[in-house]
């Protein structure tokens, strides 16, 4: 786990090991070392790979490093650099980066507010003490004092520096001599507040004995210099304040190392654009606004990205993504603006003070123009579109989740659309996309419930006007929404795969019910519909075996109606299954021809009976225009049909001109309004009396 790259725990443990020796001095051998740092490895690994992130268990981690008397810099950053090196990247590494370092700075200003103790009491030990304890006081704090890594500086109440030691002089780029008696004031940021001389105002007037606290100093260049600064009080025998000593310690590197983790934080590591994370904060304060004011989201997903990553390899769609975040980057950044990676191929565009819908379009077609400019990576020039979901609102009409929720909704809307274009957030579209994920979520159920049921539409001979057959109509009875036709849920079935069970349920109580009717004397054809996932279904040749067989109707009697484009998409074991089907005696029949594309070559193989003629042919039929265009379509399929021994079916029969007309034109047989709705069992039973 060290080692995602294959160097390994051992190479971890030496380069952490020789970072610390290379930092300052290590008071203990090479051996010792390398087992400490081992103990801290293990410590990462198990933070790395736990459920819960311990980072206590971390911090003690940079608390150590400061117990080993490692307080340097340089100790910190390089730490923090191989952390980020030897383990996986991701949220949980900047996690451990980020505790190691609170931990590491915690410890080390507790040191330095011991050692200030340490100098405070030797100060006082140095006034109080007898000549030869004063003596001794006084060159244990002088030693100190000087050789100090930390800068160290004393001044009186006013301000004005009696002794720094070199460790100060240097961090300010100034000599001992060129400090001594100026003001401490001289050397502080401008830019400070005013309100952080507040401590040293108390400490003067005795309210306060220490204070610690971060400030700015400026170098003798003028550069800021980022310190921690801990000031203690030193009384008079009267207790009046006489001195303050102060220690500063340089953290110029842990504050630009802070902000390097801030921005791993919240910016992608692969494209440098803002992160999730960051986007989501920024939202969520969009919204916070207490005007009304308006946001607006673009939410752009890449097409065919995918394609590229399996046949290029993600090294190029790596390549891609930089480059496409690039462009994004360039034509959105503005005040008010921020694009971000929320993952994979996935982009977002915050609008903040939005002006309408109309700025967010015109937006979004400079985004589609960008994207769709050729990138030309590794020899290859890639092309690619994007798709955009657009959502533009007050702050007060919606929370950030569910303007975010919409947004993702309608990315989808323009990939269902046809990709390559943005859509619009519509309330109306969203609910009629629920009602149907509703339906979809309450099928399973309703089958068990038995709330479906099935309608029969009769099927009449041109010829005599005889019953030839019905067609089963599956309904939903709905226990919230009422009843339902086939258009409202056969969609959802076939792409949940509930068409299977359903189509069983269906075929079985068509077939039940035909065996009732023929019991009274009525040998009607049922005629069941077929969708192609059933055709699929490797057992479907056995199920409806299993059927004709338990319900005893002879298999000439049962019609399975496919769709024009699933019979001609039906190749390999599809294709036999229906050939099987037709051995047993089934017939079969294309239901809605005319409306698909059909091989006519491929059409004559086909196990087929019959061709129903769609509706919307039909309707076109007018008395005394046998040369209009849909009187021709009819009588060529009409004629392709007989020429090919096939049954034809007009569906969609409304009125008696176009019956004449089928009739004169050839056609077989016809269902539709004119002879009967569909209806019950029992309205079949009646039409048959």
């Amino acid at each position: 786990m060290a080692s995602p790259n294959g160097s390994g725990r051992g190479s971890f443990v030496a380069a952490w090991a020789g970072v610390l020796a290379d930092s300052g001095y290590v008071a203990t051998d090479r051996a010792a070392l390398h087992e400490r740092v081992g103990e801290f490895v293990s410590t990462l690994d198990a933070a790395v790979t736990a459920k819960e992130f311990d980072k206590a268990a971390v911090e003690r981690v940079g608390a150590d490093l400061v117990g080993m008397r490692l307080i340097a810099p340089e100790v910190l950053a390089g730490t923090v650099e191989l952390i980020g090196t030897h383990l996986p990247p991701g949220p949980r590494t900047i996690q451990i980066q980020g505790a190691l370092s609170s931990g590491f700075v915690q410890a080390v200003q507790k040191w330095i507010f011991h050692q200030q103790e340490i100098l405070r009491r030797s100060a006082l030990e140095a006034r109080d003490g007898a000549e030869s304890a004063r003596r001794t006081s006084e060159a244990r704090f002088r030693a100190m004092f000087t050789d100090a890594a930390i800068g160290i500086g004393i001044s009186d109440t006013k301000g004005r520096l009696l002794e720094v030691n070199s460790a100060m002089a240097n961090m300010l780029d100034f000599t001992i001599e060129e400090m001594l008696g100026r003001y401490l004031i001289e050397f502080v940021h401008p830019e400070d507040p005013p309100d952080m001389l507040r401590y040293f105002q108390e400490m003067v007037a005795g309210q306060r004995d220490n204070y610690r606290i971060e400030r700015r100093f400026l170098r003798r260049d003028g550069a800021a210099l980022r310190t921690n600064v801990t000031v203690s009080l030193v009384r008079d025998d009267h207790g009046r304040p006489q001195y303050m000593v102060g220690m500063v310690e340089d953290n110029t590197e842990r504050h630009v190392l802070s902000e390097q983790l801030r921005h791993q934080a919240n910016h992608d590591h692969l494209t440098g654009l803002s992160n999730r994370a960051y986007f989501t904060e920024r939202l969520h304060a969009a919204f916070g606004a207490t005007s009304n004011e308006r946001v607006g989201l673009c939410y752009l997903d890449l097409d065919g990205f995918k394609a590229i990553n399996d046949t290029l390899g993600h090294v190029v769609g790596d390549q891609l993504l930089i480059e496409i975040a690039r462009r994004l980057d360039e034509l959105v950044s503005a005040p008010g603006r921020l694009v971000a990676r929320m993952g994979g191929n996935e982009f977002v565009v915050l609008v903040e003070h939005s002006t309408g819908l109309d700025q967010l379009v015109e937006l979004a077609e400079r985004l589609l123009a960008a994207v769709a400019q050729p990138v030309h990576i590794a020899g290859h020039r890639l092309v690619v579109s994007a798709s955009i979901g657009l959502v533009e609102r007050s702050v007060f009409e919606a929370s950030p989740a569910e303007t975010m929720r919409d947004a993702d909704v309608t990315l989808h809307w323009a990939k269902v659309d046809g990709k390559n274009r943005w859509a619009v957030y519509d309330p109306e579209r969203n609910a009629r996309e629920i009602a149907r994920i509703t339906l979809s979520a309450a099928m399973p159920a309703a089958l068990e419930h038995e709330e479906f049921y099935v309608d029969y539409q009769p099927i009449v001979s041109f010829e005599d006007g005889s019953l030839v057959g019905v067609e089963a109509l599956v309904r939903w009875t709905h226990p919230e929404i009422g009843r339902l036709g086939p258009d409202r849920f056969i969609g959802l079935a076939e792409e949940t795969g509930l068409i299977v069970p359903l189509g069983r349920w269906v075929l079985e109580t068509a077939c039940r019910q035909t065996m009732k009717w023929r019991a009274m004397g009525a040998t009607p054809m049922v005629s069941v519909n077929l969708a192609a996932r059933q055709v699929a279904e490797p057992g479907l040749v056995d199920d409806i075996a299993s059927i004709i067989s338990e319900v005893g109707i002879p298999p000439t009697s049962l019609q399975l109606e496919l769709t024009e484009s699933a019979i001609m998409g039906t190749t390999g074991e599809p294709l036999e299954a229906l050939r099987r089907l037709v051995d047993l005696g089934v017939r079969i029949a294309i239901d809605d021809f005319g409306t698909g594309y059909s091989n006519l070559a491929y059409l004559r193989h086909l196990p087929v009976h019959a061709l129903k003629i769609a509706g919307s042919f039909v309707e076109g039929l007018r008395a005394g225009e046998m040369d209009s265009v849909d009187a021709r379509i009819v009588t060529a399929l009409v004629s392709l049909a007989h020429t090919l021994k096939l049954t034809v079916i007009a569906e969609g029969v409304e009125t008696t001109e176009q019956a004449d007309l089928l009739r004169r034109i050839g056609a077989d047989s016809a269902q539709g309004w004119l002879y009967a709705k569909p209806g019950t069992p029992e309205d079949v039973e009646r039409w048959l009396a």
